[in-house]
């Protein structure tokens, strides 16, 4: 029954992002909203494209920075890569080990001088990850890559504790108090992290637990991450990305002539981005329309508009990430000679 679960889930998601993007395209207004002679302005979405393309390149300098870390060095231009590729999986390409799986266990072969032959890109999507029978060079690149990850929640998160401290009046009396609360907790996990990495006891400890894994490098990670003073800008970097994620889907809007309050969408968005955590949906898809559509209707956004808009970001999202196909093209035709 588990297997049957397990083979069908990706299938049950796509049913689930169809019918969730129905619920949310059904109360759409279609004659109101010809009548209004709503005309789409292109340049808004332009300029959606270029603030989601320097999010991305900001993000993949995070990662980056953490891989060399560890000591798995590679040129931009294949972070860069790399990186869109992962994002491109995650868009909803069939995988099983998913984007980031991917650009971690590419992330540790890139440099290798094996001379083994490639996995097809077929295997290498659908592969299962052992890691603890995986060389120390893999489980490293997926150490990087986990702490990209955390510190894109941390950014996120700080990013809607902040959107409910300026607006969460709107959503519940209590608003601005969980705002505060949610802030207060991120940074001192933090804290916590840094402390932990600065007390020589902790330090050791957590380093013998990287010597027992095979992994002694792997502390220099956590140091890249939330040691001093790189902390700092790993955290604004983290946050960023995803403010600038918030403008690019406040452009979707002015792209149809509706504008939103940043608070609203710095509520919205990441509530939306802890939502997406959970694997009910394709990318996001279906729940990201019907959940900003009722979110943004707090703060007097038209439902319908909203879903129009977040199609209209979903699209690019992939727009942004499509160019990587080429790469992955490429990586076929490699593990094929």
């Amino acid at each position: 029954m588990k297997k049957t679960l397990k083979s069908a889930w990706p299938y049950l998601r796509v049913v689930l992002s169809v019918l969730l993007l129905w619920l949310a395209v059904r109360n759409i207004d279609f004659k109101a909203l010809k009548e209004s002679d709503i005309s789409i302005q292109p340049a808004w979405l332009l300029l959606a494209i270029a603030i989601m393309i320097l999010g991305n390149l900001m993000a993949t300098l995070r990662w980056g920075w953490l891989m060399r870390s560890v000591g798995l060095y590679r040129t931009g231009f294949e972070y860069v890569t790399l990186y869109f590729t992962g994002g491109l999986i995650n868009q909803g390409l069939p995988s099983t080990i998913g984007g980031d799986s991917y650009r971690a266990i590419e992330g540790s072969r890139i440099d290798s001088k094996s001379k083994e032959p490639l996995p097809s890109i077929s295997e290498e999507l659908h592969q299962k990850v052992d890691l603890n029978k995986a060389p120390p060079r893999l489980r490293l690149s997926f150490v990087a890559t986990g702490l990209d990850r955390g510190l894109g929640l941390f950014g996120n998160n700080i990013l809607g504790a902040i959107g409910l401290i300026l607006g969460g009046a709107m959503i519940a009396p209590w608003g601005q108090d969980a705002g505060w609360l949610a802030l207060i907790g991120m940074l001192s996990i933090i804290v916590i992290a840094y402390l932990t990495l600065r007390i020589a006891r902790t330090r050791k400890l957590v380093q013998a637990v990287f010597n027992k894994l095979g992994m002694p490098g792997g502390v220099a990670a956590l140091d890249h991450a939330f040691g001093w003073p790189d902390v700092i800008p790993q955290t604004i970097n983290s946050t960023l990305i995803h403010f600038l994620t918030t403008i690019a889907f406040w452009c979707c809007l002015r792209a149809y002539g509706v504008s939103a309050p940043m608070d609203a969408l710095m509520v919205g968005l990441p509530a939306l981005g802890l939502l997406t955590m959970l694997p009910i949906s394709i990318s996001g898809w279906g729940l990201r329309e019907a959940t900003l559509s009722a979110a943004l209707a707090l703060w007097g956004v038209d439902p319908s508009v909203c879903v129009m808009a977040s199609v209209s970001f979903g699209l690019i999202t992939v727009i942004v990430y499509l160019p990587s196909a080429i790469a992955l093209l490429k990586r076929r035709k490699k593990s094929a000679h």
